[in-house]
């Protein structure tokens, strides 16, 4: 059942603003925008007063790390905006757009191996913000991981980012210990001493760098951290593992422009009420993943952006 009295219309336009109606009712539930799930304790306090003041008290969660306040009636929804506004906070989330940035803690975290906070505020400014009027064929969600250990799910995502750390071996040091640190160390199993010298098998090598260190005679001394991107992904009512491009990335900036190049595509050949999976398995990975290592995306940017979305 949806809204009582409150019309189709203008049910659909707060939905645009973030608030989505509440089933049987006039009430609506507000999505407070936060930066990749972090707001500031004075944050946190306007939003508690503002559910009380505007709405039944409850506050949740949503998977993309926004703040929704249940229970606002439709009428109190713009001073319910207005409030939450004093403390530099706003609605939204919804629509065929980019969709608020996730990162999971792995700036804190202790296998984190990037900095996820500062990365997936730069990508909330890019591209949430900064591609917040442009309209793509659906919804767009990014996901920064800071490691293998996959918390959050970015292979999951339209685009996702998984921190890696490349070993590298130094057979010269290595002592064929019958009791190898690096082989106990690796989760993956990749890592094996054979014929009295260490060898990781890259197939199953997932670069978590939990070898690193590891070994008394410093076997495991060189390392190369960079980002893995997965494109693809989605979840809900069909389910797609995102598939990774071929390249680990070792320069952020770089990894950045494949993220703008991946939503440039999607808005240039996707097909409006397409989910990017959909785009991908209909043009093929093969040529996605060349024109995301080549820069022509980039160099049509201002051409794309004023395209009108292709329909079926």
């Amino acid at each position: 059942m949806s809204a009582l009295t409150v019309s189709p219309e203008d049910v659909k336009r707060v939905k645009a603003l973030g608030f989505l109606n509440n089933k049987g009712t006039d009430n609506f539930s507000g999505r407070v925008l936060t930066v990749n799930g972090k707001i500031t304790a004075e944050q946190h306090k306007c939003i508690a007063e503002a559910a009380e003041l505007f709405g039944n008290g409850n506050i949740t969660f949503t998977t993309r790390l926004s703040v929704e306040v249940q229970g606002i009636p439709y009428e109190k929804i713009d001073d319910f905006r207005n409030y939450v506004a004093k403390a530099g906070l706003q609605t939204g989330g919804t629509g065929a757009k980019v969709r608020p940035v996730v990162s999971c803690k792995g700036t804190t975290c202790q296998y984190g191996l990037l900095d996820s906070f500062a990365i997936s505020e730069e990508i909330h400014k890019r591209f949430f913000e900064g591609y917040s009027d442009v309209a793509l064929p659906h919804k767009f969600k990014i996901a920064v991981g800071g490691c293998p250990n996959n918390c959050l799910k970015p292979d999951l995502n339209d685009v996702g980012i998984i921190g890696q750390l490349v070993p590298a071996h130094d057979l010269e040091k290595c002592k064929g210990c019958k009791k190898c640190k690096i082989e106990k160390a690796c989760p993956m199993h990749a890592c094996k001493v054979v014929d009295k010298k260490i060898t990781r098998d890259e197939n199953i090598c997932n670069h978590c760098g939990r070898c690193v260190g590891k070994c008394p005679f410093d076997v495991v001394d060189g390392k190369v951290r960079g980002f893995k991107i997965y494109v693809g992904g989605r979840w809900g009512k069909k389910i797609s593992v995102g598939k990774p491009l071929s390249k680990i990335f070792t320069d952020l900036e770089e990894a950045l422009n494949v993220i703008e190049k991946t939503i440039l595509l999607f808005k240039d050949q996707g097909i409006k009420g397409e989910r990017f999976e959909e785009t991908i398995n209909r043009i093929g990975f093969e040529n996605v993943e060349k024109q995301l290592l080549s820069d022509d995306l980039l160099n049509r940017k201002e051409e794309i952006i004023k395209k009108e979305l292709l329909t079926k």
